[in-house]
């Protein structure tokens, strides 16, 4: 149970430490020169995507079947961290890759999966999400898309909002009401292409942060798709979408955990080099116990996620007894509110300059405030977390 004695502290293998390395390396040579333009243009980050799909880092979580890296959750929990560290924006490709497939890799039959998973792995196409509609965001039950059989077939219609990567992804998961008297129990799961006739996007939304990732709106009118694109059986469709929520939660820490990471590490460079009063700043206690509160609340946040993403691999792997609702919410809400905190004193820190474009903080403080919002309100992971208390 949550709490309970035998919570463990997961450290990460060797091999963890190594893929750690090389996407550092790869995000600091690739991905970190493109990250300010990405901001101010609000452009997707295709720099980012070439060098994650040249090293196979795009989507490690496919299973090798499918040709995949197998990598477990946490080298993908990693793969996001590092990516976040320097680009809020271009962390979301591996991020959104799962979770976009992730109710296929738990659901779907194998033809399925064989169909979508590959040209994933390969970095062919992208996948996304669609979960939430405008009048059903926490309330996820209330959705209004329909499906409805017409012999081989399903005919989907309804809009979809806040969808992360729409228009760039070639495939999405949707989540649409089969019968509608059954309530979540009406609810399935299926698997749309962007090609689909009846497919498209509404303009970009314009948000404060992680602007490199385009999120838009997905219209679907009559969209005419065949019956073996459904997940899973009917009426499975909202339990696969909160099982595929209690694994990438731990994604979204990530993302929070690297964006802190970079905002902490700026800082501490930035406050050797400024001088006040005839001596460097971090000379002054007062900003020694801003910087020692800032690692010791990155520090926590990266155990708890850790330890939330070991949990998420046992599940995989069979066991059912690894309370990973619980630890999914609690990773997710205990890092996103720690990255807010760190990113604000980072820019504290940098005095009037972190109020500037002209230096990273300011963006990342503004990237760091969505991980605080989606995939599930922090508000909401309180409410899921005292409901899974032993």
């Amino acid at each position: 149970m949550a709490g309970s004695a035998d919570f463990d502290l997961y450290r990460p293998s060797e091999e963890h430490d190594m893929l750690r390395e090389t996407v550092r390396a790869l995000a600091e040579a690739k991905i970190a020169p493109f990250a300010a333009a990405v901001d101010e243009e609000a452009r997707f980050p295709q720099e980012a995507l070439d060098a994650l799909v040249a090293s196979d880092l795009h989507a490690i979580h496919v299973p090798e079947g499918y040709g995949g890296a197998g990598a477990d959750a946490l080298a993908t929990v990693i793969v996001i961290e590092e990516v976040a560290r320097v680009c809020a924006s271009s962390s979301l490709i591996p991020a959104v890759n799962k979770l976009g497939s992730l109710p296929v890799i738990l659901a779907g039959d194998e033809s399925l999966k064989a169909k979508y998973l590959a040209p994933l792995a390969k970095g062919d196409a992208m996948f996304s999400y669609c979960l939430s509609e405008p009048d059903a965001g926490s309330d996820a039950g209330g959705m209004k898309t329909r499906a409805v059989r017409d012999g081989d077939h399903y005919v989907l219609n309804g809009v979809k909002r806040w969808i992360t990567n729409a228009g760039v992804s070639e495939y999405y998961t949707v989540m649409a009401v089969t019968d509608p008297d059954k309530r979540t129990k009406g609810i399935s799961a299926f698997v749309v292409e962007k090609s689909d006739p009846g497919v498209s996007f509404g303009a970009p939304e314009k948000k404060l942060g992680i602007k490199g990732s385009p999120t838009r709106e997905v219209y679907l009118d009559n969209v005419r798709i065949p019956a073996d694109r459904l997940i899973g059986e009917e009426g499975t469709g909202f339990a696969t979408a909160m099982k595929t929520l209690d694994h990438t939660r731990i994604t979204i820490a990530a993302q929070a955990l690297g964006i802190a990471q970079g905002a902490l590490d700026y800082a501490a460079g930035y406050v050797k080099e400024r001088k006040q009063f005839g001596k460097p700043i971090a000379d002054f206690q007062g900003v020694q116990f801003m910087l020692a509160d800032m690692a010791m609340k990155l520090e926590a946040a990266r155990q708890l996620t850790y330890s939330a993403a070991a949990r998420s691999e046992r599940v995989s792997g069979g066991s059912a007894k690894e309370d990973l609702t619980f630890f999914g919410a609690a990773a997710k809400c205990f890092a996103s509110d720690a990255a807010m905190e760190i990113t604000t004193d980072a820019v504290q820190l940098l005095g009037g300059y972190g109020y500037t474009r002209d230096y990273p903080v300011e963006r990342m403080m503004r990237d760091a405030k969505i991980t605080q919002i989606y995939e599930g309100t922090n508000q909401v992971q309180r409410i899921v977390m005292a409901r899974n208390l032993p």
